[in-house]
């Protein structure tokens, strides 16, 4: 791990009580499509009756909303439930996550948005909707259950069908076997340094060969080669081979004093207004007409919706209204409602 390549140390800390873990089998077969995991909703109900709190994870938001409304429409006894994944607003979460360290929700489907940073002494349960997708998340999201050393956590996978049984049985055997699954190394991406190297300049006027050697210094980036840093370098400042005859992508220029500076300010203002990656999805606001917001709903998604139209959100089946620039106005409604597209946790 060592960027020099030298010896390291690993240092492990004690994993507590293994996890009591088991598979749900229905009491008809395991169907051998769909992913959803609908198909034992009385089953995990029964099984949120019996403790004392449950945290339901989901893959995605939309299996989220799904799941949600299949356990209110299967709680006989009004059991208070709650729902939590990224799409919603931060107050609409927070109302959630207090209810759950107070200890008046008796189950909360969630996604991702709750793997991390959660301590609720109360959570006795998790059960795992859908393929848990690798040991090591799975493990995180057990460990949200009796969130003690010397006590066991307690979890339910509930496959989505007859392949994801099989993932669910060998994520059950490797965390058994103490077997977790890791990201492999993958060397740094050239369009994250190609960015790094922009900002560097940004910033002041560098030197290539020190510029080099600091990024050589970064685990991801140690096997760099001076020519593809060259190549890099020339693309940043020239536009490549393709775009070198115009101006406006001659964006770095190397002086007398051998050192490379950017161009024009206007390249400085563009890069910190556009650096990054990761292209975010459009988003529109969830709201009622009295201005109350609801959460974030996909805009692609939105713009499949027409005035009449349902769907579920934030656990309710709404109505849309009317389109307002970027606010989607709706209204709660107790038509069959149809489940969000989403993306993201």
């Amino acid at each position: 791990m060592a960027p020099s390549g030298g010896d390291v140390r690993l240092v492990e800390g004690d994993p507590g009580a293994p996890p009591d873990l088991a598979i749900l089998l229905p009491e008809d077969r395991v169907p051998w499509a769909g992913h959803s995991g609908a198909y034992a909703t009385p089953q995990v109900m029964a099984e949120i009756e019996t403790h004392q709190t449950t945290i339901v994870f989901c893959n995605t938001r939309g299996l989220c909303e799904l799941i949600f409304q299949e356990l209110w429409n299967a709680n006989e006894l009004k059991l208070p439930i709650g729902i939590h994944h990224g799409s919603l607003d931060i107050e609409a979460r927070r109302k959630v996550e207090n209810a759950m360290a107070d200890g008046r929700i008796r189950a909360l489907v969630a996604t991702a948005s709750l793997d991390l940073g959660v301590d609720w002494g109360n959570v006795d349960c998790v059960i795992q909707m859908g393929a848990p997708k690798g040991s090591s998340r799975l493990l995180q999201r057990i460990g949200r259950a009796n969130h003690r050393l010397d006590e066991p956590s307690e979890a339910i996978l509930v496959p989505g069908n007859r392949f994801e049984y099989l993932e669910a049985l060998a994520a059950y055997d490797a965390i058994q076997e103490g077997v977790l699954d890791g990201e492999p190394f993958r060397a740094g991406g050239l369009d994250v340094l190609a960015q790094h190297i922009m900002a560097c300049a940004c910033a002041d006027a560098f030197d290539e060969a020190q510029l080099l050697a600091e990024i050589r210094s970064a685990h991801q980036y140690a096997d760099l080669t001076p020519e593809t840093f060259a190549r890099l370098l020339d693309f940043i400042a020239t536009g490549g081979y393709a775009l070198r005859a115009y101006d406006r992508f001659r964006r770095l220029t190397k002086g007398k004093d051998g050192l490379w500076r950017v161009t024009h300010p206007q390249f400085i203002a563009q890069h910190r207004l556009n650096a990054g990656i990761i292209v975010d999805t459009p988003m529109l606001d969830v709201r009622f007409k009295n201005g109350r917001r609801l959460g974030q709903l996909d805009e692609y998604f939105a713009a499949s919706l027409m005035p009449g139209d349902t769907f579920a959100f934030s656990g309710m089946s709404l109505e849309v209204e009317r389109t307002d620039g970027t606010d989607l106005i709706v209204r709660a409604t107790t038509k069959k409602a149809r489940i969000p597209s989403y993306m993201g946790a």
